[in-house]
């Protein structure tokens, strides 16, 4: 389990395939800041919501100059179902072996109904156009969340 990451720390790099199979890297987007989210599993009814809360506030995002990528386990083929079926227009990786989940902090113990396992913890990082992190998000709610981000970055 990694370290959680702290504002001004550099943002790991990353090259992971999205839903078509096609490798996307952190440095495309160098330039531009970018909302790296990270969530648990495809298809599932908090992450949907907050993946099309985030596909709802694309073109808010994208003109304050945000990219928006969401991460989870999933393989590619899941993911390409996931944003067929929820319509949604956010860059969609897959990390079937959580490396960059790791080492964004965004996999390790959580706790649900008293019992303790590994797993991946609802996280957004957003990154600078230099490529350091600005904010590190942990434990987020999948509900509201997007709202609040837009009114801590003041877009």
């Amino acid at each position: 389990m990694s370290d959680r990451l702290q504002p001004g720390d550099p943002a790991p790099a990353f090259t992971l395939p999205d839903a078509d199979g096609n490798e996307v890297s952190l440095s495309d987007h160098k330039g531009r800041k970018v909302i790296v989210y990270f969530y648990p599993a495809a298809l599932t009814p908090g992450c949907t919501k907050q993946a099309c809360d985030f596909t709802d506030n694309l073109e808010l995002l994208a003109g304050a100059g945000y990219d928006v990528i969401g991460i989870s386990p999933d393989k590619p083929e899941k993911l390409a179902k996931f944003r067929e079926t929820e319509s949604l227009k956010v860059t969609l990786l897959a990390d079937p072996d959580k490396k960059v989940l790791d080492a964004y902090g965004a996999f390790g113990e959580k706790k649900n109904y008293g019992k303790t396992y590994m797993g991946v913890i609802r996280s957004t990082i957003v990154v600078d156009e230099e490529g350091k992190v600005e904010r590190a998000l942990y434990n987020v709610r999948a509900t509201g969340h997007v709202a609040k981000i837009i009114k801590d970055l003041g877009i």
